[in-house]
């Protein structure tokens, strides 16, 4: 199954794109664009070495084909996106013009000498060399369960009856619930690219009302769905390792993202990503005016359910009215996980389900567990903490910086907190 749009039977790069990439891509070009950031790709199982299914000569062709980016067509569709308040373009023109003349930076794929295990690096210009995150997860997994399916003589036919049962039992419990709201999160670790578009079809045509949008932007074009998306950890990371290197505290690079957001977006895409350096940390260190001004915060490590329960709390002692503010779940969500969050929090606070893995590629094989993560800029290693500690990133001499200057805002606000 070759991975292309069947439409039009050529590349876009568009259907390997979360939304979210965009928006990030113009704040680092309005802000950082000489700044350059290494990617790599990581498998998080060990002992399951990716490239016994993906040949990295292949897979190196496959991506050189994406390196002369975005097409006229695809750069339109992101100048029809507007701010809510005003309708006034969500991005500038002369970044949608960078878009269209830039090409993506060089990717280099290989295999480690010593594990086996299959490689992917890429370094450039931030607002260009993010784009390859997604665009090489997505292409792995396409390639890694085509390969895998005719080694193991898997008929696709049946993997797809198999999936739409599956599917279908999603669906019904979906429609049972119309309060339910919920963005299709899938792009980096779907099955193949016209499995996803199945899958949202099916949900826009038989649970419209459950349905908001897609975070892949060439669906949302095909389908006329809302793109979907604000922005990851890559963010506060680049950001907090250009203050670690200019010797300023790291923590300062995460507060100086988020005022870099607010005032080029101006409310919009107002969803803060809360668990890069601890949602401790956020909550320790986020203002009162802050909580005002932002929409939504997104969850995405950690336990789900204390993490409503903090945040509410946070809102209700400044005397914010929770109902007027979103949660959006986003870690490894299933059915079950959707349905007991809405029942525990349903009335209390508004929610937003970010459904990835388990909507786009649940077909009866064991899904990948696979990253590509900004690790340097501007050769300054990054460092992500996370609420899960199997998800931290990062050397781990510069890990322990980055908890000291946690620790310190935590245990400040704690002992503000007990002097009140």
């Amino acid at each position: 199954m070759k991975s292309t749009t069947p439409e039009t039977g050529t590349e876009r790069i568009s259907a390997y794109l979360d939304f979210y990439k965009a928006p990030m891509a113009q704040l680092a070009y309005e802000k950082h664009p000489d700044v350059s950031v290494t990617f790599e790709l990581k498998n998080r199982r060990t002992g399951e070495p990716l490239s016994e299914f993906v040949e990295p000569t292949a897979l190196q062709e496959r991506l050189d084909s994406f390196r002369t980016g975005w097409k006229p067509d695809e750069v339109a569709f992101l100048a029809e996106q507007t701010r809510k308040e005003n309708q006034t373009p969500l991005f500038s023109q002369q970044f949608l013009n960078y878009l269209e003349e830039a090409g993506l930076p060089e990717v280099t794929v290989g295999i480690n000498e010593v594990t086996g295990e299959l490689t992917v690096r890429t370094s450039g210009p931030w607002p260009l060399v993010t784009f390859w995150e997604t665009v090489v997860m997505a292409e792995v997994n396409e390639m890694f369960f085509e390969t895998y399916a005719l080694r193991n003589d898997i008929d696709l036919a049946e993997l797809y009856e198999e999936g739409d049962k599956r599917l279908s039992k999603k669906i019904e419990a979906l429609q049972s619930h119309p309060e339910i709201r919920f963005a299709d999160f899938g792009t980096r670790r779907r099955f193949s690219y016209r499995w996803h578009k199945h899958v949202i079809e099916r949900l826009a045509a038989e649970c419209p009302g459950n349905l908001i949008g897609t975070s892949n932007i060439w669906l949302a074009h095909e389908i006329g769905l809302m793109p979907i998306g604000t922005y990851a950890h890559e963010m506060p990371m680049v950001y907090a390792a250009l203050s670690d290197q200019a010797g300023d505290n790291p923590l300062d690079g995460h507060r100086n993202m988020l005022d870099d957001w607010s005032a080029l977006y101006q409310g919009n895409l107002s969803t803060a990503l809360t668990d890069t350096y601890t949602s401790e940390y956020f909550f320790a260190d986020l203002h009162p005016d802050q909580a005002r001004q932002w929409q939504a915060l997104r969850h995405d490590s950690g336990d789900p359910f204390e993490f409503g329960e903090t945040a509410i709390d946070f809102y209700d002692r400044h005397e914010i009215d929770p109902l007027t503010k979103t949660l959006v779940y986003s870690d490894g969500l299933d059915i079950d996980t959707i349905l007991e969050l809405s029942d525990h929090f349903g009335g209390r606070i508004n929610l937003v389900f970010g459904w990835g893995t388990t909507l786009t590629n649940d077909l009866g094989l064991p899904a990948l567990n696979i990253v590509m993560k900004a690790v340097e800029a501007n050769g300054q290693t990054t460092v992500k903490l996370s609420d899960n500690i199997t998800k931290a990133m990062g050397l781990p001499e510069v890990i322990d910086r980055y908890k000291s200057a946690v620790h310190s805002v935590v245990g400040a606000r704690a002992l503000e907190g007990a002097t009140v």
